[in-house]
Order: structure tokens, then sequence, then C-alpha cells
């Protein structure tokens, strides 16, 4: 696993990326949460093209994290380095503290300061939430997002393919809990205790303002509780998605979406 993740090509990582969404869409087909009266592949088309911006940026910016992994191994830097631990226990930490300073952190500073929140409001705009909504992000945020994912790898002294195998588990584990599926209540609540589940994350997405400043996490539920930001909504189905500022179709077109964060 160590070797695979090293030197893991960008064509995996995409694959991976797309297995994900099709595996999801399988199951919003067999068990949807919500029965959307929507045109599934329209709505695809303005996520799957932020899906693909920040797929760009990623790559982009996939050599900087690289290198900065690199020199944390040759240099030994990063709070995990002052601790003699074995590889996989390593890797775990390394994990966490990954997600949370590049995820759960950035998240709730991008719901905390109005600039952040103007960039990622484009995220709660999509009142059909579902799998594709997973990397519906601005530009902007995704190069963010990959600064502070840089800040975690220095931190916690991540190696090379750490990095990359947490990236894979973000992927796989964002479009699961976007994904528009309806797990049984036991079932969800067992996955919730350690990692976000849909139900969870599905609160995040309402449209009141105290369930969408809630449940920050990306793949470790354990921040939420640990910062005070966990909400618990028994009956998600009655969650109703979007911002109520945009909620008509002009609001969500790639190009509105582009300027919406420049709107006053």
């Amino acid at each position: 696993m160590i070797e695979y993740f090293t030197t893991i090509p960008s064509s995996h990582r995409t694959i991976i990326l797309a297995f994900s969404l099709v595996f999801c869409w399988a199951l919003e087909g067999a068990i949807p949460l919500f029965n959307f009266q929507y045109n599934k592949y329209k709505h695809a088309s303005v996520n799957l093209f932020f899906t693909l911006t920040t797929i760009l940026i990623n790559l982009t910016f996939a050599t900087i994290l690289l290198l900065a992994a690199e020199w944390t191994v040759q240099n030994k830097i990063g709070i995990l380095y002052l601790m003699d631990l074995p590889i996989w226990l390593h890797a775990i930490f390394a994990i966490m503290l990954m997600d949370m300073i590049g995820a759960y952190w950035i998240h709730r500073l991008m719901h905390t300061f109005s600039f952040g929140w103007k960039l990622h409001r484009i995220h709660h705009i999509d009142t059909k939430v579902d799998a594709t909504t997973a990397l519906r992000a601005h530009p902007a945020e995704s190069i963010l997002r990959a600064i502070f994912l840089l800040f975690g790898i220095l931190i916690a002294g991540a190696e090379i393919w750490m990095v990359m195998l947490y990236q894979s588990i973000s992927v796989l584990n964002a479009q699961i809990e976007h994904a528009n599926i309806k797990f049984p209540k036991w079932f969800d609540n067992f996955l919730e205790i350690f990692i976000v589940s849909p139900d969870m994350h599905k609160v995040h997405h309402s449209r009141k303002q105290i369930e969408t400043d809630s449940n920050f996490a990306n793949i470790f539920s354990i921040w939420d509780r640990i910062f005070g930001s966990y909400r618990k909504v028994e009956d998600t189905e009655s969650i109703e998605y979007g911002l109520a500022e945009f909620r008509t179709e002009k609001d969500d077109t790639i190009t509105s979406l582009l300027k919406n964060p420049f709107r006053k």
C-alpha cells in the first residue's frame, strides 16, 4: 500500500473519483432520501464543471504538496516526529491531522468570515444535493483548501503516501456523505460514531443557519464533537436544502456561480 500510494498516477486518482461517483449514483437510484423532480444530468453538468476545476487545481498543487511531504520526511519536521511511532500509527494520526487542519478548520472558517462565505456559498446554493455536489467549490475556495492542506502536511509531518491515501479517502467519503441516499437509521448512526455519515452532512446543507453552521467535518465526525459544532437532526427528510436568498434557476448556472462571490 505504501508503495502504491507513493507513486499513484493521476489517472488512478481520477478513476477513484469516477468510480465513487458511479457507485453513489447507483445507490441514489436504489435507496434515495429525496425523490427530487429534476433533470439529473443538467444538474450534474453544473456540478461536474466545478468538480473539474477542483481537480485541475488539486493537480496543480500536487507537486507543492508532494515536495512539502518529502521535505518533512527528510528533515523530520512535524509534531508526529516528536514521538517514536510505528508507521501505521503515524499514518492514522497524520491523516487525522490533515483532515482537521486541511478540511475541518478551513471549512469552518469559510462559514465564519464574510469573504470565505462568499466563496463557499456556491456549494450551499444547490437545492438538490447529491453525489455531484461533493466537489462543487469555487476555484478560489479550492486554492484556499489546498493551502490549508499544505499547512496540515507540514504540521503533522505526513509522508507522500499518507497524503495520497488521505486525498483518496476524502474524495470517496465526500461523494458518499453528499449522495442522496437513505441508509437505515441504525446504520447511519453507527457510521456517525466514526465518520461523517450522509444524514450528519445533510444537516449542514439545511436552509436553517443554525444547522448550516454545524457539522463541518470532512471524514472524521470527532472534530465536530470536540470543537462544539456537532448538531443532530433526527428527521433528515424534513430538511430543506439551499439558501433563502438564492432560489431561482438563474442563480444556479455556471456563470452565475462563478460571479456569485463578487455580488453585493
